[in-house]
């Protein structure tokens, strides 16, 4: 099984740009090319600079929710309170708690969240036991960059069960 850890974390908030997902929730590679344009597209415009600016530390955050029945995903940063106003932008709370984390690294950004949520939601989630994701916001989060890597973790809330 790859490796992962179980942490407590104190709820966090992360503001995001969002957009929501068109393709079928099984349909892999149609969700990771939505995702790959939205990024570029969000990197492109400035839009991600500007919520850079706003944010407490340097993790980029790429969160999937579900919301009112729709797979959205965000590009987001973590801040210190849901003050911050940009017009696109939405405050995603995540919860105190327990986290599933996996970390990993990858050539891209990309690869990086694609692996990490592969690996927690293909491998990982359906071997554990003991904990189960009951839904609520999900994020990859990149850390930064080494050796020409890009590095980071995978945080999804779980429940004892």
């Amino acid at each position: 099984m790859a490796d992962y850890t179980l942490e407590e974390k104190d709820s966090f908030i992360v503001f995001g740009l969002g957009t929501e997902l068109k393709s079928h929730y099984t349909d892999f590679a149609g969700i990771n090319k939505e995702k790959a344009d939205f990024w570029q597209a969000v990197s492109q415009d400035g839009r991600l600079d500007t919520l850079k600016a706003m944010a407490i530390n340097d993790y980029i955050f790429a969160v999937n929710e579900a919301v009112n029945n729709k797979m959205m995903y965000y590009a987001g940063v973590m801040v210190e309170d849901s003050t911050p106003t940009l017009e696109e932008a939405r405050v995603i709370q995540f919860p105190k708690g327990q986290y599933l984390v996996v970390k990993g690294e990858a050539q891209t950004a990309d690869e990086l969240n694609n692996k990490l949520t592969g690996i927690a939601f293909g491998q990982v989630l359906p071997e554990v036991k003991n904990v189960a994701y009951v839904g609520g916001p999900n994020a990859t989060v990149k850390m930064g960059e080494r050796n020409g890597f890009v590095y980071g973790e995978m945080w999804i809330p779980v429940v004892e069960k």
